[in-house]
């Protein structure tokens, strides 16, 4: 089992040096602007464009409409114009297909967010399967994974340690394959 989490606590703002705590920060405070640069959008219809260097000079951007759309309102680009339906869009008017376009942008940003959360969940639950696996196998005696006693796997692990044997069945025959591949060129 891991440490105990210290929970939600104040820290000093300041450059972190360690490159691993680093990523992990970046990472983390990325994706909460993100997800407030969403919200922004959603609850006061205002478009937003967030672009963010991380420290491996990779760069990530998130704009609605979108980054492009976004920028091109403020700084055009000259001898372009836009059409007028980003325009309407973007000038917040109440035409009818611009009230459309936004209500279709906020249905995509709430699909979105709800994919994001059945991925976490999902992601946990697999985990939870994934330690129940590991908890077999070692309570058999065994060292890997795989060796696991069915017979103490539940209803949740049983289809998905079914799935996940097939997979590596698979991938272990490809492997196989590959490395018979050059032995049966010589031949």
């Amino acid at each position: 089992m891991g440490r105990p989490s210290k929970g939600r606590q104040r820290i000093e703002i300041r450059r972190i040096e360690d490159a691993g705590r680093l990523e992990v920060t970046f990472s983390k405070r990325k994706s909460g602007l993100q997800k407030k640069a969403s919200e922004l959008f959603l609850l006061c219809g205002s478009p937003v464009a967030l672009v963010v260097f991380s420290p491996g000079k990779k760069a990530f951007a998130l704009g609605t409409p979108s980054v492009d759309d976004v920028l091109r309102r403020h700084a055009p680009v000259p001898g372009e114009e836009l059409d007028a339906k980003i325009l309407a869009v973007l000038q917040d008017t109440d035409d009818a297909s611009a009230v459309a376009d936004r209500a279709e942008a906020e249905a995509i940003v709430r699909r979105t967010e709800d994919t994001r959360a059945r991925s976490a969940t999902e992601k946990a639950r697999m985990d939870a399967i994934g330690k129940s696996v590991r908890q077999a196998a070692a309570k058999a005696g065994r060292k890997f994974w795989w060796e696991a006693d069915s017979d103490e796997l539940g209803e949740d692990e049983l289809p998905e340690f079914v799935k996940v044997l097939r997979r590596l069945r698979v991938n272990l025959q490809r492997h196989l394959d590959s490395l018979s591949a050059p032995a049966r060129q010589l031949q």
